[in-house]
């Protein structure tokens, strides 16, 4: 729609109408978006945010030395303090790009539930846990879905993050599904994350990750699958029976660093009605925690992979960013699109820049064109977070000094301690 108002109130949609007629309306605050596109808030549904801290430590490694030589070392080391002074790093990154909504999934959650609150973002948060921690693990995460849910007014919603098949036990997982269903909590987990975990897992116990998830009850329950590119042909009939509940968050940039074989595979997903929503992954495998190039890769390596260039469209990459990531989290009768009812999570985009003129398909410029530093404005709950590119609720010059002199503490492997050992 040309030339539109958004009226807000009290945090919701009330309506989309033209310009002439919201400037006879009454208005606490005015924002002036001329010239700017409004978009829903883009989703990121799968990360770990303090691990922005981590950014560029462990470069150029495959995937199982860069877990146990050093990522694993590192976070033995982790504080609370630690995390909060990442998460804030990390929120004030995801608004600046536009981000509204980020699913997190690590340690030490309840000072990323407060940074949450405080700086204003919306977040679905979970716990992770080992099977080594012992019961205690799958308890704390509980508790802390249990006590966060609802929190900053609405913003927080919560699952229980059991890491993984390979790190949790049958035991946990079974467990973890009853507790689900007991009180009404999705779980957010990364599984079958790339082809030989699925491959590892066949030889080693006869059965895929996927098919795990289905025997332990957790493909039962409201589950959000992180990466699923060793998701085998196999496993589809078995999702296919999960849909409704099942979603999957695809990070891509990450893929192709670790040189992974293969990708999330969207089109077959998609085919089977489960939704894929766009993620980032940890800044420690991504380096960043944008979305825009999420949306971009995620479109351009699936024309690779399936070797069409009708498939992804920009349209439907827009949508896997905004409504489907909202689903994935269990948001999507809340937020993910522009309407009457839904929550107020806006960005309004400058295309003005000449890396973005002419516009002859919007869809293609912004998916294929336009940067996240093109976000003037970002919006949640009706509270402007960012205006004309000034973040309004993290001082992140003082974050980046506070998080610089723990360094040294957090980077020590002197230790020889890591919080856990990858082995598929």
């Amino acid at each position: 729609m040309d030339d539109a108002a958004i009226v807000v109130r009290e945090g919701v949609v009330e309506s989309v109408t033209s310009s002439a007629r919201a400037e006879e309306l009454p208005a606490a605050e005015r924002i002036d978006g001329r010239g700017q596109i409004a978009l829903p808030g883009l989703v990121n549904c799968h990360t770990h945010a303090p691990m922005v801290a981590l950014r560029g430590i462990a470069e150029d490694l495959p995937t199982e030395e860069w877990f146990n030589d050093v990522v694993w070392p590192i976070e033995s080391n982790l504080t609370e303090k630690d995390v909060e002074l990442g998460a804030r790093l990390a929120c004030a990154e995801m608004i600046r790009g536009g981000v509204t909504c980020f699913a997190d999934h690590y340690f030490s959650m309840d000072a990323v539930a407060a940074v949450v609150e405080e700086c204003g973002i919306r977040a679905h948060l979970g716990e992770a846990y080992f099977s080594s921690q012992g019961p205690q693990g799958r308890e704390k995460s509980l508790e802390f879905a249990l006590r966060h849910r609802g929190g900053a007014g609405g913003r927080i919603t919560t699952a229980l993050a059991p890491h993984a098949p390979y790190t949790v036990d049958d035991g946990d997982l079974t467990a973890t599904a009853a507790l689900a269903r007991e009180h009404s909590l999705p779980v957010h987990l990364h599984a079958a994350e790339n082809r030989g975990q699925a491959e590892a897992s066949l030889a080693r116990h006869g059965v895929t990750p996927i098919e795990v998830l289905r025997r332990t009850g957790i493909l039962d329950t409201d589950v959000l699958i992180a990466h699923g590119s060793g998701i085998l042909d196999s496993d589809l009939p078995i999702l296919s029976s999960a849909a409704g509940r099942t979603a999957v968050a695809t990070a891509p940039r990450g893929y192709l660093k670790f040189a992974w074989p293969t990708t999330t595979p969207v089109r077959a997903l998609h085919d089977i009605g489960i939704p894929v929503g766009l993620a980032t992954d940890g800044a420690a495998s991504n380096n960043s925690l944008d979305v825009w190039e999420s949306m971009a890769l995620t479109a351009l390596i699936q024309k690779s992979t399936t070797g069409d260039p009708r498939w992804l469209t920009s349209r439907q990459a827009l949508h896997h960013a905004t409504l489907q990531s909202a689903r994935a989290v269990g948001l999507g009768e809340i937020v993910g699109s522009i309407a009457p009812g839904r929550r107020a999570d806006i960005i309004l985009v400058d295309l003005t820049g000449p890396h973005t003129q002419p516009v002859h398909d919007l869809a293609a410029t912004l998916v294929h064109s336009a940067r996240s530093s093109d976000v003037r404005t970002t919006i949640v709950d009706g509270r402007v977070l960012m205006r004309d590119r000034e973040l309004l609720s993290i001082d992140v010059g003082a974050v980046v000094g506070e998080l610089e002199e723990r360094m040294p503490a957090l980077l020590d492997l002197s230790h020889g301690r890591r919080i856990q050992n990858y082995s598929t």
